[in-house]
């Protein structure tokens, strides 16, 4: 059982619309608030005879590790649609071979299938790779380059064929909404090592939300401030985060009396709803503390010429998705956690011209994912990063309409990289023709459990105690992280 040793302060809802209200009638100074009193704490600090300062419930994190980790901090590359693995990751000489052949009987999911054609292979070859010699398509040369580094895994399997359903399950352990994202439970579990920036950051598409929004990155039940802060990759980092005007000498002091008094007010009030003003207040903090940190870090002009050609930046179609790789590469080298990126839209869903579909997936984000890649190990940070390569299902191994490919959950592919993961190797496999896992199967709560696991997290022991239950990523499933997958 985990319980919070920090109770949070109480407030009443209704108090809180408009005290935010009030908010936004002040905006322009409340970053310079947070900033004050946080500047006051520091200077304080500093004239303490104290020779250390301890970190603060946030960084820390409300569990801490069960043992060593091999990852200090983790980038998910989401890939949202669903990637084909039969093109990509998982050669099937006999899909080819029986391309435009009838489906088996054996293939299970008649209801899925009832309105698909027959078998199709890829036009794509496959390629031994590295020294390893693991096969990668041809439509991903640069990942193949990293082959070495890079543990394929070829037999996961998922609960559900629908996006939604699949995305809750691949995010948070269940094919229903309302629970923590992977990103939320190490958030909460860790904390972080960079007390001016989150823990978990959001890199998106700056002007849309993907599929299922900010689900994606939702706390679900845990504390709101857990939940992954939308970070922009191109113009202002943080909306918001500056003032418009400096305020006048002495307003940021007299506003921040006038709310800690307003907060004080709500607490001896209404005792039921305060996590909710103990997060907005967090955020607040941390809002001024960003002011220091977060344009440096998201600052691209400080790269090398080498460094952006690498990622593929200023370059067509590989600008923006490059821009989201090397902005994780400067986070995670400053202490962020979970750093979780998305492709524009949901590009994978390739329910028709499949291979053109595909192809143009990879054109956009091969180059830049490799890059991070390249650029994590040559800085010594690919050691304590783990890089996690997928989507939420993959794509069937016959048609639909002729040429595409619909949502498959019974056997699909992703990738591992860096902190603690054994490289060069392809774990598990699917049958001839990538229709069912069969070779050692990894459900996803065994995914989840290793992710944690290389984290120095004992799955089974990251728990949140809710409504006279503990609650955890792998809720009820046997999970177990997979040795094999590990160095």
């Amino acid at each position: 059982m985990c319980t919070d040793p920090h109770p949070p302060r109480p407030v009443c809802l209704a108090h809180l619309l408009a005290r935010r209200d009030w908010m936004s009638r002040t905006a322009s100074g409340l970053a310079g608030m947070a900033l004050a009193s946080l500047l006051g704490e520091d200077s304080a600090a500093a004239e303490s005879a104290s020779p250390a300062v301890a970190p603060s419930s946030a960084m820390r994190g409300r569990i801490g590790l069960h043992h060593p980790p091999r990852a200090q901090a983790v980038i998910q590359l989401f890939q949202h649609g669903g990637p084909s693995h039969v093109d990509l990751l998982d050669p099937k000489p006999e899909l080819n071979r029986r391309d435009g052949q009838p489906m088996p009987e054996w293939f299970t999911d008649r209801v899925m299938l009832t309105q698909h054609g027959n078998l199709l292979g890829t036009p794509f070859k496959f390629v031994p790779s590295g020294e390893c010699g693991v096969e990668y398509s041809e439509i991903l040369p640069h990942t193949a380059r990293c082959a070495d580094d890079i543990a394929v895994i070829r037999s996961l399997f998922s609960e559900h064929n629908n996006h939604e359903q699949a995305l809750w399950h691949i995010h948070t352990g269940r094919i229903f909404s309302g629970r923590p994202t992977v990103g939320a439970w190490v958030s909460y579990a860790l904390g972080s090592e960079n007390q001016n920036l989150p823990a978990y950051i959001v890199l998106r598409n700056d002007s849309a939300l993907p599929t299922d929004g900010a689900r994606n990155w939702s706390s679900g039940f845990l504390p709101p401030r857990y939940q992954g802060v939308h970070f922009r990759h191109t113009g202002t980092p943080v909306l918001y985060l500056h003032p418009s005007a400096a305020p006048p000498q002495g307003v940021p002091s007299l506003r921040q009396q006038l709310l800690e008094s307003l907060e004080r007010e709500h607490a001896a009030a209404h005792p039921e709803l305060g996590e909710r003003l103990e997060a907005r207040l967090a955020a607040y903090e941390l809002a001024g503390r960003m002011q220091l940190e977060a344009q440096d870090a998201l600052d691209l002009s400080q790269e090398t010429a080498e460094t952006l050609a690498l990622y593929g930046i200023g370059q067509h179609p590989t600008d923006s998705y490059g821009r989201r790789c090397l902005i994780a590469r400067r986070l995670v080298e400053r202490g962020v956690r979970f750093v979780q990126i998305f492709v524009e839209g949901q590009i994978w869903d390739t329910h028709s011209n499949n291979a053109e579909g595909t192809r143009g997936c990879c054109l956009q984000t091969d180059q830049p994912a490799a890059a991070l890649l390249i650029d994590l190990k040559r800085r010594g940070l690919l050691d304590r990063t783990l890089v996690w390569w997928g989507g939420e299902f993959g794509r069937t191994p016959c048609s639909q309409g002729g040429n595409g490919r619909d949502h498959h959950k019974q056997g699909f592919s992703m990738w591992l990289a860096g902190g603690g993961v054994r490289g060069g190797q392809a774990y598990g496999a699917t049958d001839e023709l990538g229709y069912h896992a069969v070779e050692n199967r990894m459900m996803v709560a065994d995914l989840h459990a290793t992710i944690l696991h290389l984290l120095g997290l004992d799955h089974r022991r990251v728990t949140y105690h809710l409504h006279g239950r503990d609650e955890r990523l792998t809720d009820v499933y046997d999970a177990h992280p997979v040795p094999a997958l590990m160095s």
